[in-house]
């Protein structure tokens, strides 16, 4: 009868603590505000030339012959600007990776950038785009994958246009459309 009693007492022990355990988590409904919809227009400068560029190369394959070889990894901290000229108002910065992401003629990136900016009503948020953009086509289309402050759990597209590139040097300034809808 002891043998038993114990053994009760061990199993409602081990119950016990595997229920202790077992709850690492919680589930409650969500409490959202409406939610909202926001246009952004701003211009992306991307330098890869001169003394102090915004976008550095830190990884290349062996076969890389160019700044636009497949397989280029590059690092970015470019300036986003109300205007395409170099002198316009910065109103935040793009902050990622892209690669080069194309083996054939037309050039190709894959982009894994958050876009913070630190100026007026959005100053301290940021949307993310995780996307491959085909840069050689005049209109394109890039995924917004989310957000923090005012953007949080944004989701949305950025409709980009290239107003200049420079070939030789890679430098280009890109007008960014942004469609978010987030909380």
């Amino acid at each position: 009868m002891e043998g038993k009693f114990s053994f009760v007492w061990a199993m409602i022990l081990c119950v016990m603590i595997a229920h202790a355990q077992g709850n690492y988590y919680s589930t409650i409904p969500a409490d959202y505000n409406q939610e909202k919809k926001t246009n952004l227009h701003f211009f992306f400068h991307d330098i890869l030339s001169g003394e102090n560029p915004s976008a550095v190369q830190i990884a290349q394959a062996k076969n890389s012959h160019s700044f636009s070889s497949f397989g280029t990894l590059y690092a970015i901290d470019d300036a986003l600007r109300v205007g395409v000229e170099p002198t316009s108002e910065v109103i935040g910065r793009a902050k990622g990776l892209y690669v080069i992401a194309a083996q054939e003629d037309d050039l190709a990136l894959v982009m894994y950038v958050d876009f913070g900016f630190t100026t007026g009503k959005f100053n301290g948020s940021s949307f993310i785009v995780c996307s491959q953009n085909p840069v050689t086509e005049t209109k394109r289309e890039l995924a917004v994958v989310g957000g923090r402050g005012n953007f949080r759990m944004a989701r949305g597209f950025a409709e980009l246009y290239t107003r200049y590139i420079n070939v030789t040097t890679g430098d280009a300034i890109v007008e960014y459309n942004v469609t978010l809808f987030h909380y």
